[in-house]
Parts: structure tokens; C-alpha cells; sequence
């Protein structure tokens, strides 16, 4: 397949899972292994899409982003906060450090990404279930989120180490699970995922740069460009929709996608 296409299509599907409750990692796993895509070149491209995707929230939350460079971001007296962010993020970036070696070299197939998703799914029904009728006493709004439950959110996260099981997934449901709102929980997630990604992207960016070549860059450009656009719609959309739906639809998908992975790879 031409490589242009290949970047177009992994830029889509990278733009349109990242930030929605479904495993962006267990999707290029996947469609990856089935456009024969793989390799150190493929995990460069694969974090170039990611830092589209990553440019797309900044975007969208550049004035909260700006917030955080004040004295007011620094003040967990005054909403969100810079400490809020490393509260969520600490913690698993400090697990992810040790157990990265591992989780690349036995994690990384469609077997794992199957059960992460349908396990994942299990999670989100489940935290769906336990605020059922309990909205009311949820926090709705993301400056209001405490310490203590943002750390139990970056708890959730270690989770999604697991590929498939998604990182805005185990936190939206952890999000849930501790008290906050699906607006509430996908903004707080949004939000902790870009300095979290930037640095997973920077640190694999710099173990496989030596792979690339100047005839790469235009591949690279072109999944980076696609992954953007798409993420940025994607991101918006997923708000509206956590306005009038719950997170049934993703959970059933999760599942359903892990059984179609498992009956295509090994079946």
C-alpha cells in the first residue's frame, strides 16, 4: 500500500481515537498489524500523529493552558491547577518508566489489545452503573475537582499501561467512579493527557529518531496534518455528545471490537 495513503488512514484513526473512551494505542496496534505497518519507522510516525493529536487540545483549551503559566495556576485555591495535573500524572509516568521495557516487548500484540478493550468496556459499564440516578451529587465542573480526587484519577490511569484498555477511558470511568461528572472527567483527562503524551512522545521520538530519513518526512508531515484536523473535531464532538449520552455505546463498541480482534487475528 502507498505510504501516503498508509499516513492518511493511521492519521485518521489516531485523530479519532486518542481522546475518545476506546484505546487509541490498541487501535494502531490493530490496524497496524493489518496494514503490515510496524517497525522502528512506524513507532516514529506513530508518535508524530500523536503530537498532531496532542496539538488539538491545546488548541481547543489554549486559554486554560495559558492559565497555568500564571500565579493563579499555580493556586490549588483557585480551580484547576498546575498541582491538579501533577497529581494525575505523576504516578503513572513514574510506572510507566519502569515497566515501559516490559509492556513494549510482551503487551504489544492484538491478543493483549482484546482484552484490554473488552475489559475496558466491562469498566465503563460498570462505572455508568454505580452513578446511575447520582448526578446530582456529582462535581460538574472541572475547577472544582480536588486534590484527592485527581490523584485517584492518575490512580485509574495505570490502567491504560495495559494496550486497550485507553487512557481517556480508565479515566473518564475512574473520573466517575470518584465523584465527577462525564463533562467534568473527560475535560480533566483532556487536559492531564498533553503533558503526559508530550512526554511519552518525547522520550520515544528520541529512541527511534536514528531510524528516520529525509524521505520520511513528508509521511511524517502528512499523519501529523490529518491527525490534527481529525482530533480537533473529534474532541469537540465527544463533548457535545457527554451533553446528552452516557458511555453505553462506547463500552458495548470496546467489546465487540475485542471479539472482531480475536476472531481476525486468530481464528
Amino acid at each position: 500500500m502507498d505510504q501516503y495513503l498508509i499516513a492518511v488512514i493511521v492519521g485518521i484513526v489516531e485523530g479519532l481515537t486518542e481522546f475518545l473512551p476506546v484505546s487509541s494505542t490498541g487501535h494502531m496496534i490493530i490496524v497496524g498489524h493489518m496494514l503490515g505497518f510496524d517497525g522502528p519507522v512506524a513507532d516514529v510516525f506513530d508518535v508524530f500523529v500523536q503530537l498532531g493529536a496532542i496539538l488539538s487540545v491545546i488548541f481547543i483549551y489554549k486559554e486554560r493552558f495559558a492559565r497555568f503559566f500564571t500565579k493563579d495556576g499555580w493556586d490549588v485555591h483557585k480551580g484547576l491547577s498546575v498541582w491538579h495535573i501533577a497529581a494525575g500524572i505523576v504516578p503513572v509516568m513514574g510506572l510507566a518508566y519502569f515497566l515501559y521495557p516490559f509492556i513494549k516487548k510482551y503487551l504489544f500484540s492484538p491478543f493483549t489489545v482484546a482484552i484490554g478493550l473488552a475489559l475496558g468496556g466491562v469498566l465503563l459499564m460498570f462505572a455508568e452503573h454505580r452513578t446511575k440516578g447520582r448526578e446530582a451529587e456529582l462535581v460538574d465542573d472541572v475547577d472544582k475537582i480536588s486534590m484527592k480526587q485527581a490523584l485517584w484519577v492518575g490512580i485509574y490511569q495505570f490502567l491504560s499501561l495495559w494496550p486497550g484498555f485507553s487512557r481517556s477511558g480508565s479515566t473518564i470511568a475512574g473520573g466517575l467512579l470518584v465523584g465527577l461528572s462525564r463533562q467534568a472527567a473527560a475535560s480533566y483527562t483532556f487536559l492531564i493527557a498533553v503533558p503526559l503524551m508530550f512526554v511519552a512522545c518525547l522520550y520515544d521520538l528520541l529512541k527511534n529518531l536514528a531510524y528516520l530519513s529525509q524521505d520520511d518526512l513528508a509521511v511524517l508531515g502528512i499523519g501529523f496534518v490529518v491527525s490534527f484536523v481529525v482530533a480537533y473535531w473529534s474532541v469537540l464532538w465527544f463533548l457535545k455528545f457527554l451533553h446528552k449520552y452516557d458511555l453505553t455505546s462506547f463500552a458495548w463498541y470496546r467489546i465487540v471490537l475485542a471479539c472482531v480482534t480475536y476472531w481476525y487475528f486468530y481464528l
